[in-house]
């Protein structure tokens, strides 16, 4: 057992008999796991994926507050590296439609023993140990691509012809880059680096390339001890993709390398003939990311203004009343990614963003009750809550009493002479 790799997993199920035989009969260490968390609804798995950062969530698709698919959703944001295993209890094919779109490891449906649990959990370890075994070996480029794109983007073209451009889509789309001459894709260059020496260079390619295979059109090629990524797209597939693309290759480079990944993305371009100068600003955004926690840095993070922790304290102190406000909505604000802002946040506050939110929502709920006769659904949706039942949840275990149970303290003390 001592040279099996250990991966840590966080368990989230509503039905508490259920999720404490889970937790108690699995022999999770001889299974290569490590049970860190666990969670008896959607909302406090996200939390605790947020604060512990497990290698696996394994989860009920049916939970109170949020289901196990939005938790998945949110997870992805935050954590796209991380896997997902769903259990079941309806065999249900839209929930397993749903479930591909996140790539999910494994759909296990109830009842399940705990021997076809702990069979199941063996084969999910095997398939995560062979994806980080993949990159850790060499891969094989596209000549054709690799000869028509590594000049672009290691050189400038000076005295340039006038009909450059033109003639460059045209090989673009001969080698397959772009899907005809009426395809207008922009570009994107990403630049990549592990700390220390430089082993794992095929294989941290490779990491590189099969991420951004899950995303967008790419080519990936090693260069002066960083791999580097030529991306196309439109704006919609940058803006949706880029960061949490960016976030996988840190959030994996650690876990199955075992190194801390640097990456710097550059601005949007139309042209192929512009590919230096995005170059150049991806690898000035990559030495800006090896001091920042995060591991990223886009080029144009680097032209905002403000402390980005202090903007999004303000941000939430404006709109911690909102139900939708989330680390995911508070990143798009600031336009930024999820991963890079929590952080942040933690670097500077010591604390996850949830534990702050929820911090605000419950001072002011408090307020709310002691000083106001507002019934307490009303003191709910104030405080961002659309479910009642939740909102007592969160505040008592954040004050160790019910709402209830403090408003009747307020007027038991009224009461007195």
């Amino acid at each position: 057992m001592a040279d099996k790799n250990i991966y840590t997993v966080i368990v989230a199920d509503d039905e508490d008999e259920l999720r404490e035989a889970v937790c108690t009969m699995i022999p999770w260490e001889a299974l290569g796991f490590h049970l860190v968390g666990s969670a008896s609804n959607g909302l406090d798995a996200l939390e605790l994926v947020e604060r512990l950062e497990p290698d696996l969530l394994l989860t009920d698709i049916r939970m109170p507050f949020i289901s196990g698919i939005e938790l998945a959703r949110q997870v992805r944001e935050i954590r796209p590296a991380m896997h997902i295993a769903f259990l079941s209890g309806y065999d249900d094919f839209e929930y397993a439609k749903q479930a591909i779109q996140y790539n999910i490891i494994s759909y296990m449906l109830k009842p399940l023993t705990m021997d076809g649990l702990a069979a199941e959990l063996k084969s999910i370890h095997e398939k995560i140990d062979a994806r980080y075994a993949g990159w850790r070996r060499a891969d094989a480029a596209n000549a054709d691509r690799a000869a028509f794109l590594i000049p672009l983007v290691l050189a400038r073209y000076d005295n340039a012809p006038e009909d450059l451009e033109n003639r460059l889509r045209v090989t673009a789309g001969e080698c397959g880059l772009l899907r005809g001459l009426d395809d207008r894709s922009s570009l994107v260059v990403l630049a990549a680096a592990l700390n220390g020496p430089a082993d794992y260079a095929a294989g941290f390619t490779q990491l590189v390339a099969q991420i951004a295979n899950k995303y967008l059109r790419h080519f990936v090629f090693y260069c002066c001890g960083r791999a580097v990524a030529v991306l196309l797209g439109n704006s919609s597939d940058f803006e949706e993709y880029l960061h949490i693309l960016a976030d996988e290759i840190c959030q994996l480079a650690e876990r199955a390398l075992g190194r801390r990944a640097s990456v710097g993305v550059s601005r949007e371009l139309a042209r192929f003939s512009d590919l230096h100068d995005a170059y150049r600003q991806a690898v000035e955004a990559m030495h800006t990311a090896e001091e920042d926690e995060s591991g990223v840095s886009f080029t144009a993070d680097a032209r905002k203004t403000g402390s980005l922790c202090e903007r999004a304290l303000e941000i939430i102190e404006q709109n911690y009343m909102d139900e939708n406000l989330s680390l995911a909505s508070l990143s798009a604000m600031l336009d930024v990614s999820p991963n890079h802002l929590s952080a942040c946040i933690k670097k500077s506050e010591g604390e996850t963003f949830i534990n702050i939110l929820v911090r605000r929502r419950m001072e002011n709920a408090q307020k709310l009750l002691l000083t106001t006769d507002l019934q307490i659904q009303e003191i709910s949706r104030r405080c961002g809550y659309t479910d009642q039942h939740y909102f007592s949840y969160c505040f008592k275990k954040y004050s160790g009493t019910s709402p209830v149970a403090l408003r009747r303290a307020r007027a038991a003390g009224e009461a007195r002479p």
